[in-house]
């Protein structure tokens, strides 16, 4: 069993999350979460670097504004709930949920994904985590990284086969439409993506 479980993130994705990080270490580059949320995932994942990659850093993004708005990719009765503004959190309370456990404090940027340039992430990614729920935010997500992540990175999307957020799945099949050499595996409700 996994300490400090996060609740957004089931225990089952949150050990394949951590497995595929740990394989990714060996690649060069940095590692990124686009859609932090309260950062629950982004503890698992600093306390890994710090322990097994010193030298890595951690990357989050988020708009710290809750979700944005809707698209029709992202229409379904089972996702009624997920309205704009809903999982806001302050960069504030990520920033001293880090100091409180005692890690060092990653690169935070907050932001709207259609904000961000390519240039606003490290130059070299192994591992990149995308949990922006809505369709728009993966789509954006999506062509940021992919520049960047080295050859044999990867990249996790989280929700890709939740029903409640159907825009997750189209946005992931639209990249791979264009992405012949990606892989794609699922595993839990994630979507692996091997470049």
């Amino acid at each position: 069993m996994i300490k400090n479980m996060p609740p957004q993130v089931s225990a089952d994705e949150t050990s394949v999350l951590l497995e595929l990080v740990e394989q990714s270490l060996a690649r060069a580059g940095d590692v990124v979460e686009l859609g932090c949320y309260r950062g629950d995932t982004s503890l698992l994942l600093e306390r890994l670097l710090e322990r097994q990659a010193p030298e890595k850093r951690l990357w989050l993004y988020d708009s710290f504004e809750g979700l944005p708005s809707k698209t029709a990719a992202d229409a379904s009765a089972a996702g009624e709930a997920f309205k704009p503004g809903e999982l806001l959190v302050s960069k504030r309370e990520v920033v001293e949920r880090f100091k409180k456990a005692g890690l060092k404090v990653p690169r935070i940027k907050k932001g709207w994904f259609e904000d961000l340039a390519e240039e606003n992430l490290p130059e070299q990614i192994c591992f990149a985590f995308l949990d922006g729920d809505l369709y728009r935010s993966i789509k954006v997500s999506l062509q940021l990284v992919e520049g960047r992540v080295v050859n044999g990175g990867v990249i996790v999307v989280h929700d890709y086969n939740n029903p409640e957020l159907p825009g997750v799945a189209k946005a992931v099949d639209e990249w791979l439409a264009t992405h012949k050499k990606a892989r794609l595996n699922v595993r839990a409700s994630l979507a692996i993506l091997t470049v």
